[in-house]
């Protein structure tokens, strides 16, 4: 396959993904994309899970071999991958695609896998107040899981941890952007934890839509529970 017609097939992938409505359709395409996720994300210079890590690096002064970090939507695990780089050696990831589960599970950087879907279930008790290092990448945008997932992944994390987002800028993602935006200052103001850092990035990834030439652009946002 050519880089091209490869970003042409990748562009065809993803648009199929937009006409998932519901939350089974969605991790039925997960399903089947698991195989080929990692090399299509390649194609379109998927940088999302290093830019996360680099802001995580940024500001976590503990020992990152004893860290646990909690990685939500966490697919097949690039995300982690990049963090094991960098030192990070205690992984729980949680998603809603069993097959992207199963790719995981194949790297071993994982101790912990579950299936969950984030936003549609409670999180568990047990799951509450445990992790130095929670991470979401890729999974906050327009129909995926809705911005009030945030308190979750605030309440993950212990006091004093750091809680890592991102999403995308695009025009097809602007309102939800706004909407999540609103929800984190609004957990701000209610003392539920402080903004760090955000970082707002010009070359995300390659966008897929008609409307976008070149690259998107996206945004890292870094909040430490209080």
């Amino acid at each position: 396959m050519s880089a091209m017609t490869s970003f042409e097939h990748v562009k065809a992938v993803i648009s199929s993904a937009h006409k998932c409505t519901t939350s089974e359709e969605k991790v039925n395409f997960y399903n089947t994309w698991a195989n080929n996720y990692d090399q299509d994300v390649a194609v379109l210079d998927y940088r999302a899970p290093s830019l996360a890590t680099n802001s995580i690096l940024s500001q976590y002064s503990g020992r990152r071999e004893a860290a646990a970090v909690f990685d939500v939507a966490c697919g097949t695990g690039l995300v982690a991958k990049q963090m094991k780089k960098h030192g990070f050696a205690r992984f729980v990831g949680v998603d809603g695609s069993q097959a992207m589960l199963d790719v995981a599970r194949e790297s071993g950087l994982y101790q912990d896998l579950q299936q969950f879907l984030l936003g549609e279930e409670p999180l568990p008790a047990h799951w509450e107040c445990v992790f130095d290092v929670v991470v979401i990448v890729g999974a906050l945008s327009v129909g995926q899981v809705p911005v009030g997932v945030a308190r979750d992944l605030c309440k993950a994390s212990k006091s004093g941890g750091l809680i890592c987002m991102t999403t995308r800028s695009n025009c097809g993602n602007l309102e939800y952007k706004a909407a999540l935006e609103s929800e984190l200052r609004k957990m701000e103001e209610e003392g539920l934890w402080t903004c760090v850092e955000v970082t707002e990035v010009d070359e995300w990834e390659r966008g897929v839509s008609a409307q976008e030439e070149g690259y998107i652009s996206g945004a890292v946002y870094l909040y430490k529970r209080l």
